[in-house]
């Protein structure tokens, strides 16, 4: 049995819109198109209760839409303050058109 989490059809990701999704055992995640490339993060701020999907994404850095801290979406580092922490990446596969990440261990 695969342990590839299916998240979103790869078409539904457009360009600086990053989509929110959700895969059982797994935080809230985000979903970003970045020139074509693909990436997924937690989508929580590490420093607000804030979801990134509802921030603005400018090329790789998405902003949080409370304080307007941000992070870099390639590699989830905090890029501003007040973010401080960075978010989660996870590695992303493409199959038949389905945005996957494998699940972590020690996931539910």
């Amino acid at each position: 049995m695969s342990k590839n989490l299916r998240l979103c059809e790869v078409a539904d990701v457009k360009d600086g819109e990053p989509v929110a999704a959700f895969a059982e055992g797994m935080p809230a995640l985000a979903v970003y198109n970045v020139d074509g490339e693909i990436f997924v993060t937690d989508n929580l701020c590490t420093h607000g209760n804030a979801m990134l999907t509802d921030g603005y994404q400018d090329g790789d850095v998405i902003e949080c839409p409370f304080h307007g801290g941000s992070f870099d979406i390639k590699t989830g580092a905090a890029n501003a303050f007040p973010c401080q922490v960075a978010i989660v990446s996870y590695p992303v596969e493409i199959e038949d058109g389905w945005v996957c990440i494998t699940k972590p261990e020690g996931a539910a």
